[in-house]
């Protein structure tokens, strides 16, 4: 990042959002906000960014962010799939139907994850196991 890019920045956006994008994008970029999903993420473009690194999206959990929280029609967007954002594309509007649910964030190694568990029965139980150990520690 320039130096007169840094400085052009923070007259923009102001010092206090320059540091949070720091910490929290690891770039300060300053761009058209394109929309604002149902969780609450900005998304946003500048064209005067380098190719393919012109959109990108600010997370409206602060430190707990994942991209499973991105909407799957404003990932289609980011990723350069469509060139319409979600809520000026026809297309979008046409496709989502009444029967669709909303979707969620992805919980797996979380403690609401899915866990199976085992349904047959142990090959050998813990009791005869101590007594194995006990007769074998007379043994000697």
């Amino acid at each position: 990042m320039s130096l007169a890019r840094t400085i052009n920045y923070i007259r923009k956006e102001g010092i206090k959002k320059f540091w949070r994008d720091l910490n929290y994008i690891g770039d300060a970029k300053s761009g058209r906000l394109v929309g604002i999903d149902r969780n609450g993420n900005k998304y946003y473009e500048n064209h005067n960014e380098f190719n393919l690194r012109h959109r990108w999206v600010d997370y409206a959990a602060d430190n707990e962010f994942n991209a499973s929280q991105v909407d799957p029609l404003w990932h289609s967007w980011l990723h350069h799939i469509r060139q319409l954002p979600p809520h000026e594309d026809p297309g979008i509007q046409k496709m989502t139907q009444s029967w669709m649910t909303t979707p969620r964030e992805n919980i797996t190694g979380t403690r609401g994850g899915f866990k199976t568990y085992n349904t047959t029965k142990p090959k050998i139980s813990l009791s005869r196991e101590r007594s194995v150990m006990v007769w074998v520690w007379k043994l000697k």
